[in-house]
């Protein structure tokens, strides 16, 4: 699967305000971006929310504070602001008008306006020679398509325009060409494959696919409660109490919006994929359940925190395997599994898939390498924080991933997260190489991290499940548990996880999220740096 209720605690339960648009010049370190910051007149009121005074001139005085011309600017994205009046300004770049890919970063600030530090991308400053590029856009082209070839993209993918950036994740920062190439992925899954070109030299410098799938459980969730509208005399499978939430269907296309489901007398379904609303039920129910695991859990208010509901698609294709998240277009899709009879419909996939779109809103983890398995641990983790907070007798909650699909014909789940070697691929623990694995199954560190900090190592049974977790030191770990968890892994992700966070990257940004949420030197911090140590993720 592609790009997840626990009580608030006292001290900095979030919530999160949302400003869009506003640019700020910005170069240099850590130490002169407060200081620039402070001088553009930024500051923090005394309600929490973030205020920008001066906009108009807030740019140029920066850029004077810093002896620089205007450049470089940042672009507000969101803001988190915590209980205590601690604020996390989340930042995208630009470069002479150009996205800056990877210099994304975010700013801290006390609760008295202060900036106290800043999370980067990059620690790299953006300097770039020319802004002239020596390829063309019709050889970028080309190279793209070549490139989605080889990523076994359909024939007949056609290419978006490509649009010039900044690249700069990795290595010197360098003039380049992102194109998407559109097409279908080997097992039928829609194919957004972005591909980043450098504008000198025409080699690749990075290839991402924006479609982010997998596979779940199947339909059931047994009886269930649904939020509709009444229009005329039908009713719409539209719930207007989390942001109008549409669940279309597809009719075994793989295109378009489909039809929105009616019904005459506002009863969905009879829990059998014979029935076509039946996965449509699922589908409104796990957009439902996650909506609510989010605003109870975190006070989010949506995957975007804005109140807006992306729309779910049920019945894609015909015996499509798989469920993904399309960022553009904002929504859920699901397949109707082997021979359109287990619809990936199931809790665990709905949180799952809702979970990438939050990270796209948030830290936006590039889907390749290390940042690409935490993209996917991070909606297993919420997937299983989902299905925990359904409470729901037909489906209970557990650290499996995938358990009642059945894809391997065996009985057994598709992900472990207390033993993810268990599956035959993931890794249990860090190696140099474990970015180079498939994301799904590099993943499985972080999977790994999770369990051991919210239940411990060794043998132990939860819920009726057996599960076993080992470590890799050797250790014995006690667990925190999921409650604490879930909110360590969400704080991190949305104050302190960039585009190009890695696993060790991630043991720093959890550790900050402990200490600000439990205390430096509590418990919880320590847990979390234990259990990164149990998976060989060393400070």
């Amino acid at each position: 699967m592609r790009r997840s209720a626990v009580s608030a605690h006292p001290r900095t339960s979030s919530r999160a305000t949302r400003r869009r648009g506003r640019t700020l010049a910005y170069s240099g370190g850590a130490a002169a971006l407060a200081a620039a910051l402070l001088a553009t007149g930024v500051t923090t009121g005394t309600a929490g929310a973030t205020t920008h005074r001066a906009e108009d001139t807030g740019a140029s005085r920066t850029a004077t504070a810093l002896g620089l011309g205007e450049r470089e600017q940042l672009v507000v994205k969101d803001t988190i602001t915590d209980r205590d009046g601690t604020t996390h300004t989340r930042y995208e770049r630009t470069y002479a008008g150009l996205p800056v890919l990877g210099g994304d970063l975010v700013v801290h600030r006390a609760a008295d306006g202060k900036v106290t530090g800043s999370t980067r991308a990059t620690q790299r400053t953006i300097a770039v020679d020319s802004l002239t590029p020596k390829v063309t856009p019709a050889a970028a082209t080309s190279r793209a398509l070549r490139v989605a070839k080889s990523d076994r993209t359909a024939p007949g993918a056609k290419s978006d325009t490509p649009r010039k950036v900044i690249w700069a994740a990795k290595g010197k920062p360098v003039l380049a060409y992102e194109t998407v190439v559109r097409g279908v992925q080997a097992d039928g899954t829609p194919s957004r494959l972005h591909v980043v070109t450098d504008a000198t030299t025409g080699l690749e410098l990075h290839r991402y696919q924006a479609i982010h799938n997998g596979t779940g459980t199947s339909q059931y969730s047994g009886k269930v409660p649904l939020t509709t509208r009444k229009s005329g005399s039908t009713y719409q499978l539209t719930d207007t109490a989390r942001g109008n939430h549409n669940t279309y269907d597809l009719k075994g296309g793989t295109s378009g919006r489909g039809t929105l489901f009616t019904d005459a007398d506002d009863v969905w379904g009879d829990g059998t994929p014979a029935n076509r609303q039946t996965a449509a039920v699922d589908a409104a129910f796990g957009a439902a359940t996650t909506w609510d695991f989010y605003k109870t859990t975190f006070g989010r208010n949506g995957i975007k925190n804005d109140g807006k509901a992306a729309y779910s698609r049920v019945h894609y294709g015909n015996s499509y395997v798989n469920a993904f998240w399309d960022d553009q277009a904002f929504a859920i899709t699901y397949g109707d599994g082997q021979g359109n009879k287990k619809p990936l419909t199931s809790l665990d996939v709905a949180g799952h898939e809702f979970s990438h779109g939050v990270t796209s809103a948030t830290a936006g983890l590039r889907y390749s390498g290390e940042s690409g398995g935490l993209n996917e641990a991070t909606s297993d983790i919420f997937g299983t924080g989902v299905e925990y907070a359904a409470k729901n007798a037909s489906d209970p909650g557990d650290y499996l991933i995938g358990e009642e699909i059945d894809i391997r014909g065996d009985g057994s789940p598709l992900r472990y997260q207390d033993k993810p070697s268990r599956d035959g691929k993931s890794a249990d623990y860090w190696t140099p190489d474990v970015g180079k694995l498939d994301v799904h199954y590099s993943s499985g560190v972080a999977n790994h991290f999770f369990f051991l900090l919210a239940e411990g190592s060794g043998k132990k049974v939860i819920d009726g499940v057996s599960y076993d977790s080992p470590t890799k030191d050797g250790s014995t770990l006690t667990g925190i548990g999921r409650d604490k968890a879930l909110r360590i892994w969400y704080k991190a992700l949305t104050t302190y996880f960039t585009s190009t966070t890695d696993y060790r990257g991630a043991r720093a940004g959890t550790l900050k999220a402990a200490a600000d949420l439990y205390g430096a030197g509590g418990t919880e911090a320590k847990a979390v740096a234990a259990a990164w140590t149990a998976v060989d993720v060393k400070g």
